[in-house]
């Protein structure tokens, strides 16, 4: 997390200094177009989200309205890697409205909103839920020190080796968007913060919000229904689980190979172990992967136990292909549901 937070900040440095030179030439581009703080002059919003969710929210709340949306992370790119990009800091500088998760791993993000000569309008999707911890479950994979080091005598030094080290700072699990209700919240806020941009549009933002809210809570009723039909609910994830708040809404359990937002890669032989025992002996029909990640582990669990492997989409992201489709975070959540009538014990 160290050598994490030192790259994100020299390329940040660097991002500074090529804005500072990219600046004097959009300012003067802008004077010439006619454009000011990054809008058409027709009035236009221009709105920057960094993940699929919001920008998909986005979408639906400004339907039928001239908007200039767009998202930093581009399809099929994984969010836990990404590092902005002079341009980027650009587009975030000159948006109306630019709209980002908060905690640990959007850190770039408080730092960019500091450097600003004017701040600027944002919302931050993490004030709109009630927050819960990242969580170390049992057979989950813990990056642990090794047991002893040597320094450059060769003489040996014991290092920290337990979960408490570990685990000494607790850290809130970001994927809030990922509980239908949160969800909700953050279109309502998106819609109040249009319409303080746009008055002249507010009817319009309101009644698209609450349409695709409605949808939302129909999809919202029916994983109610199904978990409340379902004996056994226990979900088993090779991978990440960035879903969290998905299972606390819906009273599901689950075991997974890494947190929500790890870093690591490759799990412990104890944890592929730990997960291939708990399916077989819990007789779990399916195991879960996360959009965009390596699906090995998945594979390795899979052909141990005879469980049929399902996406989870955690609606982060989206490939290319299902973002020129036109996949939403209903879309999205609607196949979750389906997966889930083939993994939970009706």
């Amino acid at each position: 997390m160290k050598n994490k937070k030192i790259l994100r900040f020299l390329i940040y440095i660097i991002c500074i200094i090529m804005l500072l030179i990219c600046f004097i030439g959009c300012g003067k581009k802008a004077e010439e177009n006619g454009l000011q703080n990054g809008c058409a002059e027709d009035g236009g919003i221009k709105v920057v989200t960094t993940l699929f969710a919001p920008y998909d929210f986005v979408n639906h709340v400004a339907a039928d309205t001239d908007i200039e949306l767009s998202m930093l992370i581009k399809p099929g790119s994984e969010s836990h890697s990404f590092d902005p990009t002079a341009q980027d800091i650009i587009s975030i500088k000159n948006c109306d409205l630019f709209i980002y998760t908060g905690g640990e791993n959007d850190s770039w993000v408080e730092d960019i909103l500091d450097s600003l000569d004017e701040p600027i309008r944002t919302l931050r999707m993490m004030d709109h839920a009630a927050l819960v911890e990242e969580e170390t479950k049992e057979g989950m994979h813990t990056p642990k020190f090794a047991g002893h080091s040597h320094d450059e005598s060769g003489e040996e030094h014991e290092e920290h080796n337990s979960d408490a080290d570990y685990n000494e700072e607790a850290e809130w699990d970001e994927h809030v968007w990922t509980s239908p209700l949160n969800a909700i919240n953050i279109i309502d806020g998106i819609s109040a913060e249009m319409s303080e941009l746009r008055p002249e549009n507010a009817e319009r933002y309101a009644a698209n919000a609450e349409s695709y809210i409605s949808s939302i809570m129909n999809l919202d009723k029916e994983f109610k229904e199904l978990v409340s039909a379902a004996e056994y609910k226990t979900l088993i994830f090779a991978d990440r689980f960035p879903v969290r708040y998905f299972t606390e809404e819906f009273g599901l359990d689950y075991y997974a190979a890494f947190p929500g937002c790890s870093a690591e890669a490759e799990p412990s032989a104890a944890t592929v172990a730990f997960l291939i025992d708990k399916v077989r002996s819990e007789d779990i029909p399916a195991v879960f992967y996360i959009e965009l990640s390596d699906e090995r582990m998945a594979d390795v669990i899979c052909e141990a136990s005879g469980a049929e492997k399902l996406r989870f989409h955690s609606c982060h992201n989206v490939t290319a292909s299902d973002f020129q489709s036109g996949e939403t975070y209903l879309s999205l959540m609607t196949q979750n549901l389906n997966n889930l009538k083939r993994t939970l014990k009706i």
